[in-house]
């Protein structure tokens, strides 16, 4: 199976999850958008406090992989839902926008750095 059969059969399975529970209703644009934006605040507090090494060897353990997993999936759940209600491609979204990406950090300008592109 190729990636873009792996992302439209998850999709699909998305989507019948929800109209099986009759959740199109609170499927809102905004409610989609308040909803990932809470799983954003739960993907952050998983590492929460947490120094830099610590966070390191936490996402190293089984219980740490668990636990970000999780709450990836999550995130990337209500972005599919956002994008089912909005009738926009996820997959085509996401290439277009590494796509500008590629033009706003060329590698001879932003390889090693963490500047923002109008910083380069």
């Amino acid at each position: 199976m190729s990636d873009e059969e792996s992302i439209s059969s998850l999709q699909a399975r998305i989507q019948t999850f929800s109209q099986e529970r009759d959740w199109d209703q609170f499927h809102t644009p905004k409610n989609l958008i308040m909803a990932a934006t809470a799983e954003i605040g739960e993907l952050a507090e998983v590492l929460q406090w947490k120094n830099d090494v610590e966070a390191d060897e936490f996402l190293k353990s089984q219980t740490g992989r668990e636990r970000i997993s999780e709450e990836i999936a999550d995130v990337a759940i209500y972005l599919i839902r956002l994008c089912q209600k909005l009738d926009l491609n996820f997959v085509e979204i996401l290439s277009e926008k590494i796509s500008q990406n590629d033009v706003k950090y060329p590698v001879d300008k932003s390889k090693g750095s963490a500047k923002k592109y109008t910083d380069l």
